[in-house]
């Protein structure tokens, strides 16, 4: 039987309208979808009516579906002939563990290809109104894990060069680890009055923003309950925030009408 083929695809930060083009293609010629948490779920109507869906989403802490599990499934229905489409919120090569799968896809000699998404640490903040770079705020942009130790809780995390060297930093993952971040940043010279910002459920219409700086955000956060997914924002471009705001938030998001729209006017041309 002739190998399948693996499109590894970024769904995007959460708005579904922020899905490529092509991410939305491999979606629709999919035979199975194994789709993550945090990739939006209307996604999903548009993948044909037989096509078989594979939940394996990941709380902090708790996996539905382990990664090396994952990573079987992918070599399994990609061996049996079918169009694998891997859907992983945000970019897949951004905290998404694809070269993992990807390593695992080489192996076995299946083709695959890599399908970018925008990612939630640049999404977020644009749709709270704090662009990650500005001319006069931020010449310098950094993603970083918010959970930078190893399993032996050694930190790995070069927070000298972050505090000195960046001006605007992204925490994925970091809600938990909050005071210690905003802690190592004063320690290594950022100063305590940086702006900072936390972006829950960005782009979606969940999405809730506090911001503070280093010395408020803990508190702040914590009064307002902010829990994952939820990106920390480092930098003064935080302080753009009250005039460029223009997302609504709590609002119902249209992202599925624009998708209809989309196909309907393809259908037409």
């Amino acid at each position: 039987m002739e190998k399948g083929m693996v499109y590894l695809v970024g769904a995007g930060p959460g708005d579904p309208k922020l899905i490529t083009v092509y991410g939305m293609e491999c979606i629709q010629k999919a035979d199975v979808i194994l789709y993550d948490r945090l990739s939006n779920e209307k996604l999903l109507q548009y993948a044909k009516k037989d096509a078989e869906l594979i939940f394996c989403g990941k709380m902090p802490g708790k996996h539905e579906v382990v990664q090396e599990k994952i990573n079987q499934l992918l070599v399994e229905k990609a061996l049996e002939g079918k169009a694998v489409t891997r859907l992983k919120g945000g970019d897949p090569c951004v905290f998404g563990r694809v070269g993992e799968e990807a390593e695992v896809l080489v192996q076995e000699g299946i083709p695959y290809e890599i399908v970018p998404g925008i990612t939630s640490g640049i999404a977020a903040p644009a749709y709270a109104g704090i662009p990650v770079t500005h001319r006069d705020y931020a010449s310098s942009f950094a993603i970083v894990t918010g959970h930078g130790r190893s399993e032996k809780g050694e930190d790995y995390i070069n927070w000298a060069a972050l505090a000195q060297g960046i001006d605007t930093i992204a925490f994925y993952m970091g809600v938990g680890n909050l005071k210690y971040i905003c802690r190592k940043l004063i320690e290594h010279g950022k100063r305590p009055d940086t702006g900072a910002a936390l972006i829950e459920w960005g782009t979606t219409e969940k999405q809730r923003t506090v911001t503070g700086t280093l010395e408020t955000i803990e508190s702040k956060a914590e009064a307002a309950q902010i829990t994952h997914p939820a990106i920390v924002l480092v930098g003064d471009v935080v302080k753009l925030r009250p005039r460029l705001q223009w997302f609504k938030e709590g609002c119902a998001n249209t992202g599925d009408l624009f998708i209809d729209a989309l196909e309907e006017a393809a259908i037409k041309n």
